[in-house]
């Protein structure tokens, strides 16, 4: 059986984005399980996420669908419909190119997830601040196109 063992699996904290912007999803804790487990085709990460933490800054992705599952604990999700609260076994759709940005902040106790979605090739955009992902050289930069 391919069962992946977590605690083979290095823990990262943080995020990738350019200060100011890194601190609010500083505390997440994240797990890419699709190297340790051989697929190529999607990207899986389990993502612990303590109270109060950002799971990322808001965003919606040009051309990549995004599929997250609760595990445990509880999240307040953030979109452009305002905020829903998330428990164990939710689950929620991300469609590529809708414009819905969107964020989890972890919730009394933390939460744990897993988000499934193709590897970054397109565009992200970050309606609340001045970043935007640009999909073919994988750099952030500012809304205007200069560089960070």
């Amino acid at each position: 059986m391919p069962r992946i063992d977590l605690a083979t699996v290095p823990g990262r904290t943080g995020s990738g984005y350019p200060a100011p912007f890194d601190r609010a999803a500083g505390a997440r804790v994240y797990r890419r399980l699709e190297g340790p487990g051989g697929i190529t085709d999607f990207n899986v990460t389990h993502v612990e996420l303590p109270e109060g933490a950002w799971s990322s800054q808001r965003h919606w992705h040009e051309a990549e669908d995004e599929f997250l599952v609760m595990l445990d604990g509880a999240a307040t999700l953030v979109d452009n419909d305002g905020e829903t609260p998330l428990g164990a076994g939710d689950c929620v759709a991300f469609p590529k190119g809708d414009g819905n940005g969107h964020h989890l902040i972890g919730g009394p106790g933390g939460c744990v997830f897993v988000v499934w979605g193709v590897p970054e090739a397109s565009a992200c955009h970050y309606p609340d601040i001045d970043l935007a992902l640009d999909g073919a050289t994988g750099q952030y930069r500012h809304k205007d196109g200069t560089s960070y």
